[in-house]
Order: C-alpha cells, then structure tokens, then sequence
C-alpha cells in the first residue's frame, strides 16, 4: 500500500446533538488531506454507510465524528467487521470513554484523581445531590459531549431545572462537585503528549456557546505550568490513556484545584478539529503543523505491516 494508492473515507455529520461541530470538523481534514495529495472521500453518516463505504471503495477510515453513534464503540465495531482500519480507539476504549459514569470507575481504580461524585440513573433520580458533595456542582449527560447538557448548580433551588435538562439527553447522568480553580487540556497522541492549553472562559464555564460561539474565550499554549505541574499532568494524561485502552489521538481534559490539585474530568477520543480545537493549538507547540498532526493521526491508523510510511516533518518550537 502507498499514498497514491489509499482511499481515506472522512466519516462525519451523523444524527447526533453534535453534528454541527462534526461536519465542521470533517471538512477541515478531508481539506488538509487534499493538501496532502491524500484521495479523500467525504461520507456523511447515516443508516446507508456500509453500502457507501463498500460502493466509494474506502481503504481507510479518517473519523470526524463526534457524539453517539460516532464515539462511543458502534462505528468502530462496524469498520472492525467491515475490516476498514480507523482513526481514534477501538471499540472498548470509545464505548467506555463516551460514557461518563464508566469512565470514572476505570480512572478511579487506576488511581488518577477524580471530582468526587456518582452516576445517576432515571427515573431514580434523588431530590437533592449526595450530601457529601456540597454546593456547587456539577451535573451533566453520561453520553454527549461539547458540554451539551451540562449545568453547574449552585444551590439547591436550581436542581429541578438542571435534571430536566440533563435528562432531556438520555437516561444516565453524572453529578460531580464542581472544581473551582483553572481548565486545562492535554493532547495525547500515541506515545507523543502535546503541551497543555489553559482555558479562559467567560464566567469560567466552557460550555458549547464558549467552544464554538461569539465567546470571548482566551487559550493559553502553552499553559502557564510550574514544571511540577505540568509533569504531574503528563503522567495522569498518560496513565489514563493506557489504563482506558486508548490509541490515536486523544485529550484529557483536566480542573486544576486554586490548592494545586488536578483532577481528570474526561476524555474526548475523537477531539474537535475545528479552527478553534484545542488539539491543533497544542500540536502547533509541538512543532505540528495542522496537516500534519491530520497525517499523523491517518498514519496511526495503518497496519503496521500495510508498508505505507511517511515521514512527517516537524519544526520543533521551543516553550516558554
């Protein structure tokens, strides 16, 4: 197999709440892999895609999906079947990645610090959150992501509100107490961790209207990290990568205590890839180009044994 030869399906769009961002994000790469002189085939998700994929002869699967139906194990099942090699983790890993509830466990039980809380499931939801957790909190959707859903509840008299929100995205929840302090991503790669990128959001919430609005947003990449810091969150992002069964590109997104205390909140497993995603702006440190962070996600794709390999050239950037 060789670059001309590669027929790389970008999978996007789909019936989630995120479709939006989705195909935003999938017309980003099937551009940069065009600049790349890759054949690109762009395939919007629907009940018809083993029929698209077999009649548009895909070799590869690029995913730009985001949600479910894109994140959480079934597409990746179906390419497994359909023997098609795809970007991102695999089935397991997606599947447990997408569901908040499960996540925790598997963090909890490696170790990796994590908000206290629990998963809630309707129609047995307390009238108030576990006593142990205070106020405020944190109370959001086990399976969607963009902080689609999400509320933080300051007081008691917002709970209602909140849960006929989150409960609006499907059965399961999880409530957390929230985290004061500062919101920082960390980009994993396969063995590569990119440098942090330190979220600003107005009110300190970065929901949807902040990730993908008008938003004054302000990122910071490299994040502001005592090298202590920044070692600590290298280690957590690593280990939660290993412990979830990750591969390919990766971000783990943390809260970072006023105490100096971080905590991992979740892992996106197929991050955004939109002009504003955090992933490309850490890359960019790195030395990554946006094309080529796209090739390197497409080459971690490939079988070993496939004899396609490409050098991709970096232009290191020194941090400050």
């Amino acid at each position: 197999m060789n670059m001309k030869s590669l027929r790389v399906g970008v999978l996007m769009g789909g019936t989630s709440a995120e479709r939006a961002i989705s195909l935003k994000t999938g017309q980003s790469i099937c551009d940069s892999l065009r600049r790349r002189r890759y054949t690109v085939v762009p395939i919007d998700v629907d009940s018809t895609l083993p029929q698209q994929i077999r009649a548009k002869k895909v070799s590869v699967a690029f995913l730009a999906l985001h949600g479910l139906g894109g994140e959480d194990g079934t597409v990746q099942g179906l390419l497994d079947i359909m023997k098609i090699p795809y970007t991102g983790s695999g089935v397991c890993a997606s599947a447990v990645c997408m569901d908040k509830g499960l996540t925790r466990v598997v963090l909890h039980a490696a170790g990796i610090p994590i908000p206290a809380g629990e998963a809630l499931q309707a129609p047995m939801i307390p009238p108030r959150p576990p006593g142990n957790l205070g106020w405020p909190v944190v109370l959001k959707p086990s399976t969607e992501g963009s902080s689609i859903g999400v509320s933080i509840v300051r007081k008691s008299s917002e709970w209602k509100s909140a849960v006929t929100k989150v409960f609006r995205y499907g059965q399961q929840a999880v409530v957390e107490k929230y985290i004061p302090g500062r919101e920082v991503a960390v980009g994993v790669l396969g063995k590569t961790i990119f440098p942090g990128v330190e979220v600003i959001a107005p009110g300190g919430f970065y929901d949807f209207k902040a990730k993908y609005g008008k938003a004054a947003t302000r990122y910071l990449c490299p994040a502001p990290l005592t090298p202590r810091l920044e070692q600590v969150l290298r280690e957590h992002s690593i280990l939660a990568y290993q412990a979830l069964g990750c591969r390919g590109a990766v971000r783990v997104d943390f809260r970072i205590h006023p105490n100096g205390r971080p905590y991992v909140l979740e892992l996106n497993t197929i991050p955004g890839m939109t002009e504003r995603s955090l992933l490309p702006m850490a890359a960019s440190q790195h030395g990554m180009t946006y094309d080529d962070l796209v090739e390197a996600m497409l080459q971690a794709a490939l079988p070993k044994h496939s004899g396609f390999s490409r050098k991709i050239r970096t232009r290191k950037k020194a941090t400050k």
